[in-house]
This record gives C-alpha cells, structure tokens and sequence, in this order.
C-alpha cells in the first residue's frame, strides 16, 4: 500500500477535506484526492504521496457520478485553476464550508464553540469580484488534444489569462472570466487583439524577456473602471498606441495606469504606477463610506460580501460610543473607519505604507475625526509604549493574512488583555492555532462563516473572543 505510483481503483469519495481536496477511506487509511471529484463520486486514485496512515492522489478515471454534481458554467473549468467548485451546486459548497470551518476550529484549535449559525452565502455568486490580475506570456497552455491537432507543427502561441496551478511558466488565454463584471472581458480580449495585431512581445517568465507582463482591473460597485497595464520596459510610441486604443475602444474607463517591471517577480508593491489617464485611484463605497482605492492598495475582493464582513465584525465588537478599538492589519482602514461612528477611538496599524496613506486619506473624505493610522509592521509597533501612548485597548480587531498572526502579537494580545477580541479570518486553520493560544485567557462567544468566494474552497471566518476574568 505504500509503494508509489499505486493506482487505487473504485473509490467511493465520501467527503471533502482541506484546501478544496476530496476525501476517501481505504482499508482505514485517508486519501486526499486532487482533480475536480466530489464526494459521491467513484473514482481511480493515481497516488503520489504514500504514507503509513494517509496519502495524496490524482482523480484519473471516473466509473460513476455524484447525484450532486451541476454543469459547470465556464468553458475554461478544469484547467485555469480557479473556481473548482462549479460542479457543485451552490448550496452543497456552502455546508462544506461551513464543515471546514468547524472541523478546523474544533481539531486543530480544541477549541469549546457555541452554536454555529448557518454560512452568511452570497447573493451573487458570478461576476463578484472587483479585481482580477491577468497574465502576458508566449507559452499559452494547450491541452493534449490541441497538441495532438498541431502534430509536428506545434505552434508558440501568446496567452492573456492566469497560471495553471504547478506550471508556472504556462498561462491558459482566457476568452470570457465569469468572475469579473464587464468591462472587464472586453479590456481583455482588446488589448490581447491590438497586441497580437501589432505583433507586441508577450512576456516570457523563463527567458525573462518580452514587453507585456501583467493586466490588472478593478471594476467598484460605483461603477468606476481602473485598468494597470504592466510592462518590462519603457517604449513610448507603442505604449502611447495601446493605451490610446484601449480608451478609444472602452469609454467606460475612469483611470487608466501603467507600470514599468523590470523585476524577476511581478510584484508591484516596489514600483510606481503611472497614471495615463483619469484620477489615479477609483472609489468604491461600503454602506454610505466612501474608500479612495489605488492601484495597490488592498480592499475586500467581493465588495458585496465584505460589507456584510464587515458589519458582522461591527456587530461582534459590541461597540457602545466609549470604546478605544485597534484595527491590526488595517490595509485602507477600512474596517476601522466602518466602525467608526460607534466607537469612541480607533487606532490602524497595517505594514504597507501607501495602504495607511489611503487610509487616512479616507477617514478625511469620510469625515472621521476619531481614527488614526500607524505604518509599520504590528509585531514591532505594538509595544508597551505604543499602548501607553494611544490608550488601553476595549476591543481589538485583527484580519491578518493568510499565514496568521505571529506567536508574538498573540503573545502581547494575552499581555494586553483587551476585554474583547474580534478575529477576522482567511484562513480558519491558522484563525484555529491563533484561537488556541488566546484560549489561555479568552474564550470564543460567537462564530460566523461568510462566503467571499463561491465556486472556490475559501472561506472567511469571524470570531468573538471575550476576556475571561
């Protein structure tokens, strides 16, 4: 059973696990299995990782169908890595989320829960996100089929699209995304076709060479438009052309960028984008505030579902009108200044000192009197001293990134002894390891889960810590 490359044949996958991977049970043995199975399905399991008490495998052959399974709604599932979940119905994706939230919560954390309420789940479910970041590259993706159809004239074919998982030099050309409200098909497929016409460079990550890198949009709620296009180096004539096409082609743009990556990585943190046209930044609202958002600035990706987020948060704070409320991992400030009006104080730390700079620029367009925002990482700036100089915390909000929090922030969060904690999640299994080591001296009061991305395995997680005295 432990030799590799075993091939397991009539699986009966009966749940699912972490990170979207399915489960099975063999002779008492877990497998988690990769490629688009759900449970009900019986499937043949190629296993790659093989241990005593569990392995990992690849779905290679599907004998029968789940009674659950849908129709997935976008030509490119199975392949561009995102949305895995379509075969789901909705309403299926939902409680396994929900499970994964308790299952992590209680196995990992240990953790005594109160009664759950159901999934906050999304209303729209397609085209809710407001940002996207697309690929350039001259290794388009092909499937076998296409390969076989080239035979030995195989072309080199340019893609604009996203990475398929575990081949990071092959970029599937994505004609119509169905996560992203238009315009942002039409941006795309424009500028693929002005480039492939005037025979543009697309980027080629091995050789480093080549123009286009990147295409970024962001489309608010508002209904402003941002596209950044990202290129390797400076040439004038042709950007000037593209860019002018690009206006001429989607009136409904309101600020267009460009910016210029020389780097191995396509990060853009370290450069500065260039505006070409329009303000800079778009605006997006959450209830009746207004959010100034940059091209790299960090806002909640589903703009519907982060305001519901974000008044789940405000609900679980308690807030009374008094209270001095630190917001870690602030980003924009965005969750400090939706509380705002019931607080009496709130005090932003986030790492990215452009994001503060938003931040304080939309507490003033807000009107917000009582919110200050600090740039720095939160480990090294919440010290004794900062405390001293900005109060004792009431209640301590954190929404960190998917790894967690550091040992030592949840180390001086147990120093601090703040009555209440409220923890927004991306990630329940490091929420779960954090939770535990806060159990020292909180207990959790309230959980909810909220769906930010259906179609996909992640989940969002809030919970209520209070002190315990």
């Amino acid at each position: 059973m432990r030799k590799k490359n075993v091939v397991l044949e009539n699986v009966p996958v009966t749940a699912y696990a972490a990170e979207g991977k399915a489960l099975a049970r063999v002779d008492g043995k877990v497998i988690f299995i990769e490629g688009g199975v759900v449970p009900g399905d019986v499937v043949d399991v190629k296993l790659g990782k093989n241990k005593k008490d569990w392995a990992e495998g690849k779905a290679i052959r599907i004998h029968s169908l789940s009674p659950d399974r849908t129709e997935p709604f976008c030509q490119h599932f199975g392949l561009c890595g995102g949305c895995k979940w379509q075969m789901l119905p909705y309403e299926k994706q939902l409680a396994y989320k929900q499970q994964q939230v308790e299952d992590h919560l209680r196995r990992i954390g240990h953790l005594e829960l109160p009664s759950m309420p159901p999934i906050l789940g999304a209303k729209e479910t397609r085209r809710y996100r407001n940002k996207l970041e697309f690929t350039f590259s001259n290794k388009a993706y092909l499937t076998d089929e296409e390969i076989r159809a080239a035979g030995e004239e195989w072309p080199r074919r340019n893609a604009l699209g996203f990475h398929i998982p575990k081949l990071f030099d092959k970029v599937l050309d994505i004609q119509t995304c169905h996560l992203q409200e238009e315009p942002a098909n039409l941006i795309k497929n424009t500028v693929r076709a002005w480039a492939e016409e005037r025979g543009l460079s697309f980027y080629d990550i091995r050789q480093q060479e080549g123009w286009l890198r990147n295409l970024v949009l962001r489309i608010c709620t508002t209904g402003e438009v941002m596209a950044n296009l990202v290129i390797h180096h400076e040439d004038k004539a042709e950007r000037e052309a593209l860019l002018d096409h690009l206006l001429e082609k989607v009136p409904a743009i309101t600020t267009l960028l460009y910016t210029i990556n020389p780097k191995k990585n396509d990060s853009i943190f370290d450069l500065e984008p260039r505006v070409y046209y329009g303000k800079g930044y778009v605006e997006e609202k959450l209830e009746d505030f207004t959010f100034k958002i940059g091209p790299k600035s960090f806002f909640q990706t589903n703009t519907y579902q982060g305001e519901a987020l974000y008044r789940i948060t405000r609900e679980f704070a308690g807030l009374t009108g008094t209270e001095t409320v630190y917001d870690l991992y602030c980003g924009t400030g965005s969750i400090g200044i939706f509380v705002s009006r019931q607080a009496g104080k709130v005090v932003g730390i986030e790492l990215i000192s452009e994001a503060i700079d938003d931040a304080r620029e939309n507490a003033e367009a807000n009107g917000v009197k009582n919110a200050t925002f600090f740039a720095g990482d939160v480990i090294d700036i919440c010290d004794d001293a900062f405390f001293a100089a900005h109060g004792a915390p009431d209640v301590i909000i954190t929404d960190p990134p998917r790894a967690g929090m550091h040992e030592k922030l949840t180390a001086k969060l147990l120093e601090v002894a703040a009555p209440r904690i409220v923890y927004v999640s991306c990630n329940p299994a490091t929420q779960a390891r954090d939770l535990a080591l806060l159990s020292e001296k909180y207990s959790v009061e309230k959980v909810q889960a909220v769906d930010m991305f259906p179609h996909t395995h992640h989940i969002e997680n809030v919970a209520l810590l209070k002190r315990r005295y």
